[in-house]
């Protein structure tokens, strides 16, 4: 099995509060790295009740400093909403209190609704410098060249390695054009996933950072005791994608019995489609999946998203999925 890493959205649930949620992160980042995970990466979100993880650089920090050897990032930076030197000096702090840990995950969308993105005194038009703010935040963390006016302090010469995240084939060209490491998100954007490899791996350009392609691809994976019981936990993850469909948003809930009471047919046609990537069940249902999805993709690391109700429940998959991938 290829490595594993954990993407956490730092889920609140349903009866609890972002503060129960963060420390709940700890624990299960503090989990996988005895469980061997290579990383552990958080997300860029905002005004979303459900996920305790908007201020993205202060949470690496708290998960850093309750680890010691895990990778620790994000999965990622919206970089259209901050500047390049911001982000530059935050994770040039992180990599100097967490020396080659950090990692910084990059991705274009502003990660929120319209709204939230005013609020954000973001400009919708800024997507379209994605590339050239890339490419000044990697001039940023580099060595400083004579006459340079603006550094980032800390972070010029740390060299924090990037990764592009994508759901698309844009991110796939331009990670491939700056030879970055590429993130596909086909945890919850699956259609574009086989283009997108292909793709990359046909137009990367070595670079400094890295000499040849390096693919992730996102899964969403419940492991449980039997298959029964991981599909009932899934079901807290099939309410979220219904009412993302219904244009609602809110606390994680619970599972439930029988989740054809909870959404329409057009709706679980819609979830479902989304949630194409998903390994749900015992270990050896699980194994199978993830061994043939491997397989069929070609990358080379997985990052598996478990938004699971109950804490316990979520180390207990957490625990069985390291078992999965060292099992016979």
């Amino acid at each position: 099995m290829v490595p594993l890493s954990i993407l956490d959205l730092v889920p609140v649930t349903e009866g609890s509060t972002p503060r129960e949620a963060l420390q709940r992160s700890l624990d299960l980042a503090q989990l996988a790295e005895r469980l061997g995970y290579r990383r552990y990466w958080v997300a860029e979100h905002h005004n979303m009740v459900g996920i305790a993880s908007a201020a993205t650089s202060v949470v690496i920090g708290h998960l850093a400093a309750g680890t010691r050897t895990i990778r620790v990032g994000a999965g990622g930076i919206m970089l259209p909403n901050h500047s390049p030197l911001v982000i530059a000096e935050q994770f040039g702090t992180l990599e100097s209190l967490f020396p080659g840990r950090i990692d910084l995950g990059l991705g274009r969308a502003p990660g929120t609704d319209p709204l939230t993105t005013r609020a954000l005194r973001t400009n919708p038009a800024a997507a379209d410098s994605f590339p050239d703010d890339v490419q000044e935040l990697q001039a940023l963390l580099a060595e400083v060249e004579e006459g340079q006016v603006i550094q980032a302090v800390p972070g010029a010469g740390l060299h924090v390695p990037l990764w592009i995240l994508g759901s698309s084939l844009f991110g796939a060209q331009l990670a491939a054009a700056l030879g970055l490491p590429f993130a596909f998100a086909s945890h919850f954007a699956p259609a574009s996933l086989d283009e997108a490899l292909r793709l990359y791996r046909a137009r990367f350009q070595p670079s400094e950072q890295l000499a040849k392609p390096y693919a992730m691809a996102g899964v969403n994976v419940v492991v449980a005791d039997t298959d029964a019981e991981a599909r009932r936990l899934f079901t807290t993850v099939q309410q979220a994608f219904t009412n993302l469909q219904r244009g609602t948003r809110g606390l994680g809930k619970p599972p439930i019995d029988d989740i054809d009471q909870y959404w329409t047919p057009a709706e679980a046609l819609g979830a479902s489609r989304m949630l194409t990537h998903s390994m749900v069940g015992a270990p050896d249902t699980v194994r199978d999946g993830l061994e043939r999805f491997v397989a069929h993709t070609g990358v080379d690391e997985l990052i598996t998203v478990s938004m699971i109700y109950d804490h316990a429940a979520r180390r207990r998959s957490c625990e069985l999925l390291a078992a999965c991938s060292t099992g016979p």
